[in-house]
């Protein structure tokens, strides 16, 4: 038998490290071994019941056919009622997009927009699919570097110096993952002056983690902080993450009106609509009460400190405090070189996590598929004594390197 034929498309991209690394570790659960899975990016929190019951609803009503392409008209005005309400950004039902998922919502404007050899900044480290679904559409990549000690935020003139004439987007995303770091307002006014001298490049913006922030931190987006970016900008969102919904599979963005009928006319020939129950579950999520959404900050905020705190006392690690999501990303070039108690060398992030899994059953994501190493990132969005147990492992594997 032949082998599949591949295309060169596929071969330019690298599977998910953080699927791959779930993956893992539930097979290795499977099998009886006591691993505690910190690579999953999904809230452990149950959908709120009022979602639960408009999907229900929804079923019982046979709003079970097709919908418009990209979303149904009572979703479209929630949406813009949406950004008004928290962003302060009019848009019309024309200038919003739902798609089956964040995810899709990014690539559809890329396979929209992008010719071979068109450039996409994409500050690192950056979520795994970003670079892959930029090279899927025959664009490339372009890192540019947010440092640890800058806390992992980008630096205008590394903006500056990673645009060129063949850029044609900016990647944003905040709160990031992998790092959990978030922009304030000053800081972010800072990289839209950049912006603005290059009337070229087009500004995706990634909001999934909006509501996920901490100490009275106040989100902002780039078409809210700078205005004059809106006719260039697509603000991407979703239910997934605020609202414990990431198998309902919902993404949405607002934007300039022919860059959305472009992404509708991508999901005419691919995907066709979302979901219809689920986006009439969308609908009562952003309709509905939003009072679950501080508690679960609060909750969030006391796993994120807890976290924090243990792993800045293991040997070798450094962990920066982020201001939003659920996720670190410690620093562990102090562990580069050494070698663990089961006689693994440590030359890699990569090498670090595979034996902390291997030996201490600790699963999480090797930094350097984020584009940034020696890192790795650790999920926070499961219990706390899980997290304690994880850390207190972490620890004990980080105190028997030599």
């Amino acid at each position: 038998m032949s082998p599949a034929p591949v295309s060169e498309a596929l071969k330019r991209i690298k599977p998910s490290a953080t699927i791959a690394v779930t993956s893992k570790a539930r097979d290795l659960k499977a099998a009886g071994h006591d691993v505690i899975g910190l690579g999953a990016g999904e809230p452990d929190f149950d959908t709120p019941e009022n979602i639960k019951e408009a999907a229900i609803k929804a079923i019982r009503d046979g709003k079970t056919k097709y919908t418009n392409v990209d979303g149904i008209d009572e979703l479209k005005q929630a949406i813009c009622a949406k950004f008004k309400r928290d962003n302060g950004l009019d848009y019309k039902p024309s200038q919003i997009n739902v798609s089956p998922g964040g995810k899709p919502v990014i690539y559809n404007a890329f396979v929209a927009t992008l010719d071979p050899g068109d450039e996409v900044v994409i500050p690192t480290p950056y979520w795994v699919s970003y670079p892959e679904m930029v090279a899927l559409c025959g664009g490339v990549p372009v890192a540019a570097e947010a440092k640890a000690e800058d806390n992992y935020k980008l630096k205008p003139e590394t903006l500056d110096a990673a645009i060129t004439p063949k850029t044609k987007w900016l990647i944003f995303n905040s709160p990031s993952n992998p790092s959990g770091a978030a922009y304030t307002r000053a800081e972010l006014k800072a990289l839209c002056d950049v912006l603005m001298k290059h009337p070229h490049v087009w500004i995706l913006t990634d909001d999934m983690y909006e509501h996920l922030v901490y100490d009275g931190f106040e989100f902002t987006t780039p078409a809210q902080v700078e205005p004059a970016l809106y006719e260039r900008t697509l603000t991407m969102n979703g239910v997934s993450k605020a609202y414990s919904m990431t198998g309902w599979r919902i993404g949405y963005a607002g934007g300039p009106e022919p860059l959305i009928k472009g992404m509708a006319k991508v999901m005419s020939q691919t995907t066709s609509n979302p979901c219809s129950i689920s986006q009439w579950a969308a609908v009562e999520a952003l309709n509905g009460t939003q009072e679950f959404i501080k508690p679960n900050q609060e909750l969030f905020k006391g796993r994120r400190d807890l976290v924090v705190g243990m792993l800045n006392q293991a040997q070798g690690l450094r962990c920066p405090t982020p201001e939003g999501a659920f996720y670190v990303y410690p620093d562990c070039s102090g562990t580069i070189g050494k070698t663990s108690k089961g006689g693994v060398k440590i030359a890699t992030d990569e090498d670090f996590c595979t034996a902390l899994l291997e030996e201490e059953k600790v699963a999480v994501v090797f930094g350097s598929a984020f584009g940034l190493g020696p890192a790795f990132r650790v999920s926070y969005a499961t219990s706390n004594a899980a997290l304690e147990e994880a850390c207190t492992r972490i620890q004990r594997f980080c105190g028997n390197l030599e």
